[in-house]
């Protein structure tokens, strides 16, 4: 088994979050193997059918097991049991680790979230570090890193496993629980949503390529957010440069996935045209994991200002120097692709300068650090 990074603390009862297929049930297997454990699988229809009529039962059941831990999968599909979950750890009878590939709907339910008694992770697809020496970049690129992907030898295999994780994303986090009505919009905005990953939103025009308005298309990347199947990039709300635009980038968890959706998985990905922004995105991706794992404490923004300077990623940390990264997927970075970054640091110089790439050493060029994205990753303390 692989190895994951994230660090779960077992001296409080915790939710597990993350998209569907990043491996949330086998990382709590390996948890608790040598735990007392209860195990509730709300996957199963018995056991959804079981808890949301009776959601006590399950007091019952740990009043007779009396097991050290409770893991419920998939909370989110009876949030009834959160009630008892919080009343159990008030007893201090057992602990509970709660998994769910949405928050979506225990908010929308005013759903108990256990008022801070506990903790809350995230796992996503394998980083780079997990995987090690199984790490290609082509192949995170073309197909992306969620962990059954590991499984394959064939990329027949590959295309259909992405075929079915997005036909199942459709039919159970989306149909089945009604969070939208219109399912055939939605396919429809989906594949837009896919084509304008990395881009700045314009929730208008994308509603008027598929015939809704722009306050249901914004609806539609809440859902994708709260489903875990993407995060928002908003604009920096520091001011540096006059007439910043404010609208949010969105980008899909996984490369793989955002291509399945374009229908595109299984063709290489050999165009510079598609490198470079797919390049891009596994980088944020990837730092936005490595983040939340670390527990850095980086916030995610980007810059654009009307006068047309772009930086593809802003961090930032309280007390700390702000850092500016351009992402390009050359192994020769010229004077071109830093222009931006060398404009802002004439006003800015007191801070730090990144242009992540896929040259073989790192070097300064026009004041611009230029860094091999593993040393991009050592530099910012993630790796």
């Amino acid at each position: 088994m692989i190895k994951r990074q994230l660090n779960i603390l077992k001296s409080q009862s915790f939710f597990l979050f993350g998209a569907r297929g990043t491996g949330k049930t086998s990382l709590l297997h390996e948890l608790f193997r040598e735990e007392k454990t209860l195990w509730i699988d709300l996957l199963k229809g018995q056991a959804e059918l079981q808890f949301s009529e009776r959601p006590d039962s399950l007091s019952e059941m740990i009043a007779k097991q009396k097991p050290n831990w409770v893991v419920v999968d998939e909370v989110q599909k009876v949030p009834k049991l959160l009630d008892i979950a919080h009343h159990e750890i008030e007893k201090k009878s057992t602990m509970f680790a709660l998994t769910g590939s949405s928050a979506r709907k225990l908010k929308k339910g005013g759903a108990n979230l256990l008022a801070g008694r506990a903790f809350v992770y995230n796992l996503f697809p394998f980083t780079h570090r997990e995987l090690g020496d199984q790490f290609s970049l082509d192949q995170a690129l073309q197909w992306g890193t969620l962990p059954r992907l590991f499984e394959f030898t064939r990329d027949e295999e590959r295309k259909l496993f992405l075929e079915n994780y997005v036909e199942t994303y459709l039919k159970e986090e989306i149909f089945q629980e009604q969070l939208t009505r219109k399912i055939v919009p939605f396919r429809k905005f989906l594949k837009l949503a896919a084509q304008s990953n990395g881009t700045i939103l314009n929730f208008k025009k994308i509603g008027e390529d598929i015939g809704i308005d722009g306050n249901t298309v914004r609806t539609y990347f809440d859902i994708l957010e709260d489903t875990l199947l993407g995060f928002y990039l908003p604009a920096t709300d520091r001011s540096f440069r006059k007439q910043q635009l404010k609208s949010p980038k969105f980008y899909l968890f996984d490369t793989g996935v955002k291509r399945e959706i374009e229908g595109i998985s299984q063709l290489p990905v050999v165009s510079s045209q598609e490198k470079g922004p797919l390049f891009e995105h596994w980088i944020i991706t990837e730092l936005f994991k490595l983040n939340a794992y670390k527990r850095a404490g980086y916030e995610f923004t980007y810059l654009v200002t009307q006068g047309g300077l772009e930086v593809d990623l802003v961090l930032q940390k309280p007390r700390e120097k702000t850092v500016f990264i351009e992402i390009k997927s050359t192994d020769r970075v010229r004077d071109s692709h830093l222009a931006n970054l060398i404009s802002l640091r004439k006003d800015f110089p007191n801070e730090i300068y990144y242009c992540i790439c896929q040259e073989p050493q790192s070097r300064v060029q026009s004041g611009i650090d230029v860094l091999p994205w593993r040393a991009a990753i050592e530099e910012l303390g993630l790796a």
